[in-house]
């Protein structure tokens, strides 16, 4: 089932956006996942998965929780930046090994990991 337009969710999205930008805090930005990241928890011994029609929450029993909305066509997550930076380290690695690139530069992202390299991405043009 889904929920919400997809001008509704661009409108909450850009609001919190702006929000996290004003007050110089990227913890509230929403990191997007891959929906197999859950497959580590479901069924295992010491984890429960909840869910609504559109949010959810994992929990390790005596230890973490993480709370993550669910995208209407139920293929991803997303989940705040600070709240899956607050998981134990192997469980950071688990959920990045899982993380969706939205609509991307892969050559931008590169010269970021690696600032100073060279990259050959074309003569510069106009827009």
């Amino acid at each position: 089932m889904t929920t919400g337009t997809t001008n509704e969710t661009e409108s909450v999205y850009r609001i919190s956006v702006r929000r996290a930008l004003a007050a110089d805090d990227a913890k509230a930005l929403q990191l997007h996942f891959d929906v197999t990241v859950l497959q580590r928890y479901l069924g295992a011994p010491g984890f429960s998965v909840i869910r609504t029609n559109t949010v959810g929450r994992v929990k390790k029993e005596g230890g973490w929780a993480l709370d993550f909305g669910i995208s209407p066509d139920e293929m991803a997550l997303h989940a705040a930046f600070g709240e899956v930076a607050r998981l134990p380290e192997d469980e950071r690695a688990h959920w990045a090994s899982c993380a969706l690139a939205g609509p991307s530069s892969s050559k931008f992202l590169q010269m970021r990991l690696a600032p100073g390299a060279c990259y050959d991405d074309g003569e510069v043009r106009s827009w």
